[in-house]
């Protein structure tokens, strides 16, 4: 059945601000709605997951959602929230980018129900064959400097200073709702609260120039607990592309937020119910040191970005990460999981052709890596039960040969719980 979607939101946490007659509109009738995404880069990251399940919500109503993705404005430049101008892109490496990203959205929004099925549009096809005097004779009379001016947007880099082409964002997303305005029937735009100057500017332009009614909401700016920025980590963004953050990254990710954290999170990001989620955090609270809130948060999460398979995979490294693991876990690895979980570990290469007659367990560890400093203490630590191929304890007689290589090159020889070593065979 379709829901409230701003009764949906606003239990979820997920609204900052919204224009007057918004929640009636939207109940009166089945309306269409967007928002921009950023083609800056070839893929989304956790902080575009917050827009997308906006977008998911307003599916879930019964409206009409449409992504947009800035082809045009990724070759302007959004000032929202930034301290200085960013690089302009080509267009060819924006289509490449607008192409990842419609692919990764396609996981969330499902573009093939009907009539409110979702729409992927690219503002460069309104804007490619539109001449600057066109565009202000026709978008920039109707909207004064004084009005432009006292966007936050705007002020903020008073001082610093910014270009013609940065200040004429906000006119160029004005026209976005416009358009869509006119030809989508697209009532509502929807994005985060750093947007709203922007998306008001859009609703001021539909009355002036078109005439019509036109609603907005914004959603707030995600901060964590402890006052860092979401969707950061040391290794920087956290991206919905497994090439760029591997699943076991992703999933890591999630898992290692705080419980304050993750039981704002499990509303925003996933589509669980208010009972569920009631259900999951009384649970948490009775046994915390399972942390089963944020294992169901990061599961949700890694099966809608990655799949099933990729969960699995992330749930495998984890436990070789913790010590609970076999040598098939560590089999099942991607090569780029396997780095993520070691990432660090210091590395020796063995001849691929040693491993045709099989190299022994001391060779291994001392001649022919250096792990160890001598066949003397290899044989001690073999003695002591210490030693460890691939994650599984070996004893002296123990021989490595091609069978037990991870990815077919690699081979994880461990001392104790927390000294690991990698042999590359090539």
């Amino acid at each position: 059945m379709p829901k409230n979607f701003i009764e949906e939101l606003t239990w979820r946490g997920m609204i900052h601000d919204m224009m007057p007659g918004t929640e009636e509109a939207l109940n009166k009738k089945v309306s269409a709605g967007y928002i921009g995404f950023d083609p800056t880069a070839d893929s989304l990251h956790v902080g575009s997951l917050v827009q997308i399940m906006i977008l998911v919500h307003f599916q879930r109503a019964g409206h009409k959602p449409y992504a947009l993705v800035g082809g045009a404005t990724g070759m302007v430049g959004d000032p929202s929230g930034k301290s200085q101008e960013r690089n302009l892109l080509d267009s060819d490496t924006l289509n490449h980018n607008v192409a990842c990203v419609r692919k990764q959205l396609e996981r969330f929004l499902d573009f093939d129900s009907g009539d409110n099925s979702a729409e992927m549009v690219n503002n460069y096809d309104w804007f490619k064959d539109m001449s600057f005097l066109e565009f202000i004779r026709d978008v920039g009379k109707h909207l004064s400097v004084n009005y432009m001016m006292a966007k936050d947007s705007v002020k903020s880099r008073l001082e610093t200073g910014m270009s013609f082409t940065e200040f004429s964002y906000q006119l160029v997303q004005g026209y976005d709702f416009y358009y869509l305005n006119k030809h989508k029937d697209c009532v509502i735009q929807l994005g985060g609260s750093d947007q709203w100057g922007n998306i008001v500017t859009g609703t001021e332009l539909i009355r002036r120039k078109g005439g019509g009614e036109a609603y907005a909401v914004t959603t707030p700016l995600i901060k964590k607990a402890d006052g860092t920025k979401f969707g950061k980590t040391e290794g920087g963004n956290v991206w919905l592309d497994a090439e760029k953050t591997s699943p076991y990254q992703f999933y890591q990710f999630w898992l290692n937020a705080s419980d304050e954290d993750a039981e704002k999170y499990i509303k925003i990001f996933t589509l669980k119910s208010k009972e569920e989620i009631e259900n999951i955090v009384a649970e948490h609270k009775d046994a915390q040191h399972l942390r089963g809130l944020q294992k169901a948060l990061a599961e949700d999460i890694t099966i809608r970005v990655h799949g099933e398979h990729a969960l699995k995979t992330a749930i495998a490294a984890a436990k070789i990460l913790f010590g609970k693991s076999t040598s098939e876990d560590l089999k099942s690895l991607s090569e780029k999981d396997f780095f993520a979980i070691f990432d660090g570990v210091p590395q020796a290469t063995v001849s691929r052709d040693d491993l045709k007659d099989g190299v022994g367990i001391i060779d291994a560890l001392s001649a022919k890596s250096g792990f160890l400093k001598s066949n003397g203490e290899a044989r001690r630590a073999l003695k002591e039960n210490a030693v460890s191929v691939n994650k599984g304890k070996v004893n002296d007689q123990f021989t490595i040969t091609e069978d037990v290589l991870i990815n077919n090159k690699y081979v994880l020889l461990g001392k104790g719980k927390k000294n690991n070593y990698i042999l590359v065979v090539e």
